[in-house]
């Protein structure tokens, strides 16, 4: 009897589009022979359809086994569709409520890196828009010019920019706050290397599978932007040109914070590769699978297909 594998993709998040196409390929790479899917479609407005209707939750997923969660951003990866999920009691992919929501918070990722003896780029956080004028001129007078600003809870580098000087960065951060930005992070630029290393739990027998290190290499003058993660402008090397104790230094970095974050199953984490060190920047809980992605590019690397993979992620939220 086969396997029935609902596909959360879509969602009231601004990575809608983005979610929109990591559902896809797991649609597209699920074996038919093994699993029979479910293409499940949440709107803009935070609305389920199956089969084209509109649908409430509780019906879906009471006609599923097994939920492979392709949802980024808010809503997906921030822990309320784990609440969910787990309330109608559908075994899913991918970290818990809580683990997700930790690891999407920068804050409390960085300071949990900070505790596990990693470097983090220093930083000034504004929660409140009424604080944004006194949390951008600290910001300014604390740290080199630029600087970076982003939004606390968002993904795929969705309202990240550099900016110097008092004006550009209030303005930077009140853009964020009336965009709908749960708190904003300002934090110091970091030139060096841009890398990621993405972990796999049991996968080829150990416990927390390193996958090789990707060098990220965005177009000139940009930074890995939302735009160039998704155009096709920016370069991906994996392995990444870098030294085996740089390497072996990026695969530990990504279990550490695995780890210690409390995420499930697979992550990927961001990093800055400079001479002084390597810069933990965040933890993705659910990696883009798109044909741009960067997981599926790592998972390549060692012979692990996209199908295979996939199929281990069932196993995994079955606790096969």
């Amino acid at each position: 009897m086969q396997t029935i594998v609902g596909v959360l993709r879509g969602g009231p998040s601004r990575e809608h589009d983005v979610s929109l196409r990591t559902g896809a390929a797991i649609l597209a790479n699920l074996p038919e022979e093994r699993y029979s899917t479910r293409d499940i479609y949440i709107d803009r407005q935070g609305v389920w359809h199956d089969r084209g209707r509109p649908t409430p939750p509780e019906r879906i997923l009471r006609q599923v086994d097994v939920i492979l969660n392709g949802l980024h951003g808010e809503y997906g990866e921030d822990g309320e569709v784990q609440k969910l999920l787990t309330r109608f009691g559908v075994p899913y992919a991918g970290a818990d409520s809580f683990g997700s929501y930790f690891a999407m918070h920068k804050v409390m990722a960085k300071t949990r890196a900070q505790e596990e003896g990693l470097l983090t780029p220093e930083f000034r956080y504004i929660e409140r828009t009424e604080d944004s004028a006194e949390g951008a001129g600290d910001a300014v007078r604390s740290f080199h010019q630029p600087v970076v600003v982003k939004p606390v809870g968002w993904g795929s580098s969705v309202g990240v920019s550099i900016v110097g000087g008092y004006a550009p960065v209030l303005a930077a951060v009140q853009k964020l706050f009336a965009d709908g930005a749960p708190g904003v992070l300002i934090e110091e630029y970091i030139k060096g290397k841009e890398a990621t290393a993405g972990v796999v739990e049991g996968l080829r027998g150990e416990s927390l599978y390193a996958l090789p290190s990707v060098e990220i290499i965005p177009p000139t003058n940009d930074f890995y932007s939302y735009e160039s993660k998704y155009s096709g402008t920016t370069q991906h090397v994996c392995p990444g040109n870098f030294s085996r104790v740089v390497a072996e230094e990026l695969q530990h970095a990504a279990r550490t914070m695995h780890r210690t974050l409390n995420v499930r199953h697979y992550s990927r984490s961001d990093f800055i590769v400079t001479p002084k060190g390597i810069y933990y920047l965040e933890t993705n809980t659910l990696p883009a699978l798109t044909s741009e992605s960067l997981l599926p590019k790592s998972l390549a690397a060692v012979g692990v297909t996209l199908r295979d993979f996939l199929s281990h992620l069932v196993n995994l939220a079955l606790g096969r």
